[in-house]
């Protein structure tokens, strides 16, 4: 009988106790012989942004896989890592197949929000007529397309915070014991991952390319020169963050905030 694999695929930046929490409910549902964290590189359909580097990524999640419950069970993989980028889905589950399908089934665990746009995946078809598809609730998201072909698991835990909110977290320097195991914790600090300083060094890498330079990563440079209060550089970002997206209202707004504030100044 071949093993039962639910592959859990996501940038895990970084992995969180709502993450590990969802893996070894699955476990404790008898989904599957074995669920694995994939690793992936940047998405396809996102924005680069405050992406920590892929390995130290992938120690995190080895580290609060090894940190759960199941450690047999629950373990992370970073075969996305070493396969062509940009990293596809479908030809991660091409090689997984061709060289573990004698022995092993795979199906994939995904979050509510990720399914109203799976239309948007290479080879969507292919994957959804080959492997079972697990849809966990995520707050404010319903399972209305593709509905009758994935297995929605209503039960299945949620948490009240994201990865976003632990960066935004660490960058203020506050405390994310609660979101994170104490491994995860260790190695932020050890490694001083998204720092301002170094969340800005990132951040002006990809602006000074012009291929990746955005609003969105304007902005998002901008507040962290918000918030180490180097105010002119903030302001330099927001404004080229308009001239690249004059409909955008966030940097018009925090401009203004800014202004007000330098006012009272």
């Amino acid at each position: 009988m071949k093993s039962r694999v639910i592959l859990y695929f996501g940038s895990f930046n970084p992995v969180h106790r709502g993450h590990i929490a969802l893996a070894e409910w699955v476990v404790e549902q008898k989904l599957c012989d074995q669920i694995i964290l994939i690793v992936s590189p940047q998405n396809p359909h996102k924005e680069p942004g405050d992406l920590a580097p892929e390995f130290s990524r992938y120690e995190m999640c080895e580290a609060a896989c090894a940190e759960s419950k199941y450690p047999e069970q629950i373990k992370c993989s970073a075969i996305e890592l070493t396969l062509e980028r940009p990293s596809y889905t479908i030809n991660t589950l091409r090689y997984l197949k061709q060289n573990f399908g004698s022995a092993m089934e795979f199906s994939i665990l995904m979050g509510a929000d990720n399914i109203g746009a799976f239309d948007k995946w290479r080879n969507y078809e292919e994957i959804l007529a080959e492997y079972p598809i697990l849809v966990y609730p995520r707050r404010g998201y319903t399972v209305e397309k593709f509905a009758e072909q994935v297995t929605y698991l209503a039960d299945a835990p949620m948490f009240d915070f994201a990865a976003t909110d632990i960066r935004s977290a660490v960058s203020r320097r506050e405390p994310i014991d609660d979101m994170v195991s104490p491994a995860v914790a260790r190695y932020i600090r050890t490694n001083n991952l998204w720092s301002p300083a170094r969340s800005i060094a990132e951040l002006s890498r990809l602006i000074e390319d012009a291929q990746t330079d955005s609003a969105a990563l304007r902005i998002e440079r901008a507040a962290h020169y918000f918030r180490t209060k180097e105010l002119d550089h903030a302001i330099e970002d927001f404004r080229e963050a308009l001239r690249l997206d004059p409909k955008c209202g966030e940097a018009r707004n925090a401009l203004d905030m800014i202004e007000e504030m330098l006012k009272q100044n």
